[in-house]
């Protein structure tokens, strides 16, 4: 299927400086594989010169010869510059393979320096050719390194100092080990460890060594080490710090307005106002695309917001600000439509992820053979005793909206809460008054005494917006001491309610790879359909991959399919982990401790409702 899409008349100039000719330059580059080669050049120099300087026999084999037409010496100071200037090299290598500016700066200041040396103190011609030639070539291509640092917190300093730190006291430990002592035997452990840590901070520790020279060497890499890992992190906490993405309360309103408009295109745009996402627009503000940056993806999800003719226009200020910054580009759960205008536009490709359950609430009903399993289930949860509230969010209470925020918190499964493509990642907001919910409730039984307010609340889903006639499903939980059949209740009554809500059509839960469940399963699939079914099958022990496959297939959705669009293959793997990161099934950051997570995008006076997302 192609779909027509027209640039933009008159597009704006783009509101950042310089864009445009960035965008010029990443798209006419000559050498694009050069700073990779230079990223791993570095790093398998460092590695080189920190073997160099710490294991001394290296100094007589070929590998040092070899090592030895890199930047470095084989005097006692030398050593010690060598293994700073390694060190260096490999922590500068993974930012100099992404294009980085400020790893650029470092590499053209060290490499002259490591060449003066040679010359001035040992007249070592080879090994400054060689830094001269490597300083020579990122300095013709320089342009090629051109990319801003990442966005910054203070928690990267902490980060650095701990990990930094512990790769400082392993080095320093291999450091003191192969050195023998003066001691009888080999000192123990303990004294190891003693003595670097005590090196690392400028003390002798209790380890003595047969020469002067080398308990200088010892003490001097030892005092290197632990003055690198102190300057680094001192840099990285007094810097300037960054802002983390959020969406401002400017970009909110325009969002909503373009949702407003368009909103009824695609069922993830309401997810685009999720409070921890940043949001580009396209020139003339016609269309939006909501991201965020993680372990260096710049991760979009759905479709871009707005009007289907603009989006050329967002998709291009998109681009360029991930080339801007040397991010990986990535978009996860977007339509079959804006697979086609992502790839066309940006040269990107595309894999299809999985299908997305939609009902047509008109032509539901609980009749009929396909239906009895269902049938038979919510019949008897009712028979239990459980009933159902379909209602507007803004025909809630305060009171009942903080009974469902806290009953939602208590039964989520995890301590971190799980969302980015569809998920909103709160509850309660008067912003989002549109949305829907459905609660089901069993009354104590007779002799039983009456709980707390709210203690009667067994499951919840909240929908939202999803255009004029549509709701999205973005929350499904419940007491999981309660009967089972509780979400199919819920289901049900929210699709039997929604002709008198004005909802025409209903998407609930997305099933990743439900084309290969389906087609694995049928009679006559091939060996390779059905090893990779059994592959997804094994999966679903840790993932709802078929689980949430067979649950939304009850109901007899529509099938739409959607696709995660993606630059290379080799991308894959680090656009998976960043997927992984956003949706939580990953955490990486660092723990709070003695205090709860701090719920997100609520209004002040309503923070104790708490944000109670998760990716159904």
């Amino acid at each position: 299927m192609s779909v027509p899409v027209s640039v933009e008349p008159s597009p704006e100039q783009p509101r950042r400086r310089g864009l445009q000719t960035l965008r010029n330059q990443a798209a006419s580059v000559p050498r694009a594989w050069l700073p990779g080669a230079v990223g791993y050049a570095c790093l398998l120099i460092g590695l080189l010169d920190i073997a160099s300087a710490v294991f001394p026999r290296l100094r007589h084999t070929r590998v040092h010869s070899w090592a030895g037409q890199l930047p470095g010496s084989t005097t006692t100071l030398a050593a010690v510059g060598t293994l700073m200037v390694g060190t260096l090299l490999v922590l500068l290598a993974h930012a100099l393979r992404r294009r980085k500016r400020r790893a650029w700066r470092a590499v053209v200041v060290l490499l002259p320096v490591g060449a003066a040396l040679h010359v001035l103190r040992w007249h070592q011609i080879g090994p400054a050719v060689v830094s001269v030639a490597l300083f020579a070539v990122v300095l013709i291509h320089r342009r090629e390194f051109y990319a801003k640092a990442d966005p910054r917190t203070r928690w990267r300093a902490l980060l650095n100092l701990i990990v930094m730190g512990a790769f400082s006291v392993l080095l320093g430990m291999v450091i003191v080990s192969v050195h023998p002592s003066s001691e009888v035997g080999h000192p123990t452990f303990i004294q190891r460890l003693k003595e670097t840590v005590y090196g690392l901070f400028g003390f002798d520790g209790p380890v003595r060594y047969h020469t002067e020279r080398v308990t200088d060497l010892v003490a001097y890499s030892l005092g290197a080490l632990g003055l690198m890992t102190a300057f680094i992190s001192a840099y990285l906490a007094l810097r300037p710090e960054k802002p983390k993405p959020e969406l401002t309360a400017e970009d909110e309103e325009k969002v909503r307005a373009l949702l407003e408009r368009h909103g009824a295109r695609d069922s993830l745009g309401y997810f685009a106002l999720r409070r921890d996402k940043s949001v580009l627009f396209s020139p003339t503000g016609k269309a939006a695309i909501s991201y965020r940056v993680i372990s260096g993806v710049m991760l979009a999800s759905g479709d871009p917001v707005g009007d289907v003719e603009a989006w050329p226009g967002a998709i291009k200020v998109f681009m360029a600000e991930a080339r801007e910054h040397a991010w990986v580009p990535a978009v996860v759960g977007c339509s079959e439509v804006g697979g086609e205008v992502w790839t066309r536009e940006a040269g990107l490709d595309a894999l299809e992820l999985g299908d997305e359950a939609i009902v047509d609430t008109s032509a539901f009903s609980l009749s009929g053979r396909a239906m009895r399993n269902v049938r038979q289930m919510v019949k008897r949860i009712e028979r239990n005793g459980y009933t159902c509230k379909v209602r507007r969010v803004s025909d809630l209470t305060l009171e009942e909206k903080r009974q469902v925020a806290d009953a939602a918190a208590r039964w989520r499964g995890t301590d971190t809460e799980r969302g980015f493509s569809m998920a909103l990642g709160r509850f309660g907001d008067p912003s989002d008054d549109n949305g829907v919910v459905v609660t089901a409730h069993k009354a104590p039984e007779e002799g039983e005494p009456a709980g707390a307010p709210g203690s009667d609340l067994k499951a919840v889903l909240h929908f939202v917006p999803w255009g004029k006639d549509g709701i999205s499903l973005e929350l499904m939980r419940r007491d999981r001491a309660a009967d089972p059949g509780l979400n199919e209740l819920l289901i049900v009554a929210a699709l039997q309610e929604s002709p008198n809500l004005g909802v025409k059509r209903v998407s609930l839960n997305f099933a990743m790879f439900r084309s290969a469940l389906a087609r694995g399963e049928r009679i006559g699939a091939g060996p390779v359909l059905r090893a990779w079914r059994g592959l997804l099958v094994f999966l679903s022990r840790w993932f709802q991959i078929e689980s949430l496959y067979k649950f939304n297939a009850k109901f007899q959705p529509v099938w739409e399919p959607r696709f995660l669009v993606y630059p290379q293959t080799r991308d894959l793997p680090r656009i998976g982990f960043a997927v992984m990161q956003a949706e939580a099934f990953i955490t990486l950051g660092m723990p709070k401790f003695g205090r709860k997570k701090q719920r997100q995008g609520l209004m002040p006076e309503q923070a104790q409702l708490g944000s109670v997302t998760e990716a159904a």
